[in-house]
C-alpha cells in the first residue's frame, strides 16, 4: 500500500509539510545572542565554549566557526542601525517584539545588509533558522519582514531611517555608525575636532580587533614568539612585546599561550604597563603594586619586567576568583611575586610601600567596544555616577600606598572624560600631595597621544583599545 505524504497536523490538504532544515552555525549564532540578552552574557565569553562543544560533535569546521563568529559580532556590533532598520519593516515598536523573534531577524538583518551571503540565501536561511526554534507561525512573520528589508541594501536603508547629518549630527553618526546617542556624544567631546575624526573612530568601533599577544619578558622573547608562528604573525606596532596573529583561530590553543609564557593582551594594554615601568622614580626601586589586576594581562607583564630589575610585584585583586586568574597568568614569572585577594579601597598594606603603583580601575568600558560590543548596549550615563567614588578612591589610596618620589600610574579602558582627566583633576585638587608627569615621552615612536601630560590611545589611531594613562609622582 502506498503511504501518503506527511501533511502539517491540522490542514487538510495543501503542501505536505516538510521539516525545517537545522543549521548548526545559525543555531550557535542564535544561542550565543540569546545568553547574551538573557544572561548579561560578554560574547567573547559565550562564544568560545560553544564553538568547542560544536567541534567536539564533529561537522564542525574552521570555516563554520569563522562564520558563526561573523554572525555573532557583527549582529551585535550593527544592532543600533538592524534596530532602526527593523522598525521600519514592522506594525509595532520594536519593545513589543519577543525577545528571540527579535534575535532572528538582526542575524537575518546582518546576512542581507552586512555580509556577501545573497539576498535569497540569508532569508531562507533565516526563515529556516526561525522555524526551527521559534514555529512555523512566527517563522511566516520573519519572512515578511526579511523580504522587505532585501528590497534596500544598507546605504538605501542609511538614507531613510538615519536623520540627515546637518539636522542632528550625533543621532546621524548614532544610526549610522551604531552607537546610542550618549555614547557619540561622550566620545566625540574626548576626541575633540570635526566630523571625520569621529566617523573614523566609530566605525573602527565596528570592525573585528586582530588578536594581539605579549612575550613576557623572562619566559619568551618577541622574537622566538614571530619565529614559532611564522607568517600566522607580525611584529607589534608599537610594543617591544607584542606580536600581532594575521590569521584567525583559537590563540589559547598555541604552545606558547597555553605554557605561560605568552598571553592574549591588546597592545594598548601593554602601553600602559610598559609607561609605568619607564616612569623615573627617585631612589629605590625595589617593590611594585597593581592594585586592580584581574585578570593579568598587565600585572603579568609589569612582573616580568621586575624581574629583570631585580624588583618584585604584589598584584591585588578585589574578587577571589579574578585572583585566582592573576595566579595563572604570573605562574612562571622568573622572579619574587606575590598575588593577594584585597580590595584597594581597604589596602592590606602599609602607605608609603611601594615604589610603583598601578591601578587600572572599573570603568564602563567604553575604549574596548571592539571586543565587547554589547556593552555600548548595555552601559547608561548613570554608570558613571556609580563607577566615580570608587575610581577616585582607588587613585587615591594608590598614591597613599606610594612612598615620595615613587609614581603611580591611573588608567582606564574608557576614554571618557569623566572617568579620565575629571577623576584625576579632582583627586590631585582635593588632595594634594602629587603631580602629573608627561607620560608622552616614555612611549618614542607613538604617536598622536595627545596635549599630554596623560595619555589617549584611540583604535582609529593607534590600532588599540581605546586606554587612558595619566602618570602622577608623589611629593609629600
Amino acid at each position: 500500500m502506498n503511504e501518503q505524504p506527511r501533511r502539517h497536523p491540522g490542514k487538510q490538504g495543501g503542501k505536505p509539510y516538510r521539516r525545517p532544515k537545522k543549521d548548526p552555525v545559525r543555531i550557535l549564532a542564535f544561542e550565543a545572542l540569546r545568553a547574551v540578552d538573557e544572561r548579561d552574557a560578554y560574547a567573547n565569553l559565550v562564544l568560545p565554549p560553544l564553538l568547542r562543544r560544536a567541534r567536539e560533535k564533529g561537522g564542525f569546521d574552521d570555516r563554520d566557526a569563522a562564520l558563526a563568529t561573523e554572525l555573532v559580532y557583527g549582529t551585535l556590533r550593527r544592532q543600533g542601525t538592524y534596530d532602526a532598520v527593523i522598525s521600519a519593516c514592522v506594525d509595532r515598536p520594536l519593545r513589543e517584539v519577543d525577545p528571540p523573534v527579535l534575535d532572528v531577524l538582526s542575524l537575518g538583518a546582518h546576512q542581507l545588509l552586512g555580509t556577501r551571503i545573497p539576498s535569497h540565501a540569508a532569508v531562507s536561511a533565516s526563515v529556516e533558522l526561525a522555524r526551527v526554534v521559534l514555529g512555523d507561525g512566527r517563522a511566516k512573520f520573519v519572512n515578511a519582514v526579511l523580504r522587505k528589508i532585501a528590497g534596500n541594501d544598507l546605504d538605501g536603508w542609511l538614507e531613510l531611517v538615519a536623520p540627515p547629518y546637518d539636522e542632528d549630527p550625533e543621532d546621524h553618526l548614532s544610526v549610522v555608525h551604531s552607537h546610542p546617542r550618549w555614547v557619540v556624544s561622550a566620545l566625540w567631546d574626548a576626541l575633540g575636532g570635526g566630523r571625520a575624526g569621529i566617523e573614523e573612530l566609530l566605525e573602527a568601533d565596528n570592525e573585528r580587533p586582530e588578536v594581539t599577544l605579549v612575550a613576557r619578558p623572562g619566559r619568551i622573547g618577541a622574537g622566538e614568539l614571530l619565529d614559532g608562528l611564522g607568517e600566522r604573525a607580525l611584529p607589534g606596532r608599537w610594543s617591544p612585546y607584542a606580536v600581532r596573529l594575521t590569521e584567525g583561530g583559537e590563540p589559547g590553543a598555541l604552545d606558547a599561550v597555553r605554557e605561560g609564557r605568552a598571553g592574549v593582551q591588546d597592545e594598548g594594554s601593554q602601553l600602559v604597563a610598559l609607561a609605568l615601568a619607564h616612569a623615573p622614580v627617585e631612589g629605590r626601586d625595589e617593590r611594585w603594586l597593581d592594585g586592580c589586576a584581574g585578570p593579568g594581562g598587565k600585572a603579568a607583564l609589569l612582573a616580568g619586567i621586575a624581574a629583570e630589575r631585580g624588583a618584585a610585584l604584589l598584584a591585588a585583586e578585589k574578587q577571589p576568583h579574578r585572583a585566582g586568574l592573576v595566579a595563572q597568568a604570573l605562574a612562571g614569572n622568573p622572579g619574587p611575586y606575590q598575588v593577594i585577594a584585597a580590595d584597594g579601597t581597604r589596602p592590606p598594606w602599609r602607605p608609603g610601600s611601594f615604589d610603583r603603583v598601578l591601578v587600572d580601575v572599573p570603568c564602563t568600558g567604553l575604549g574596548a567596544l571592539r571586543r565587547r560590543p554589547e556593552a555600548r548596549w548595555r552601559r547608561r550615563p548613570d554608570d558613571l555616577a556609580g563607577f566615580a567614588p570608587l575610581q577616585r578612591s582607588l587613585l587615591e589610596n594608590a598614591l597613599d600606598a606610594a612612598r615620595v618620589g615613587g609614581v603611580v600610574g591611573y588608567a582606564t579602558c574608557s576614554p571618557h572624560l569623566a572617568e579620565t582627566r575629571a577623576v584625576v583633576d579632582d583627586v590631585l585638587a582635593h588632595r594634594g600631595g602629587a603631580e602629573l608627569i608627561d607620560a608622552r615621552p616614555l612611549l618614542p615612536g607613538v604617536p598622536a597621544l595627545g596635549d599630554g601630560p596623560d595619555i589617549q590611545l584611540w583604535p582609529h589611531v593607534h590600532g588599540t583599545d581605546a586606554m587612558y594613562l595619566a602618570l602622577l609622582r608623589r611629593t609629600d
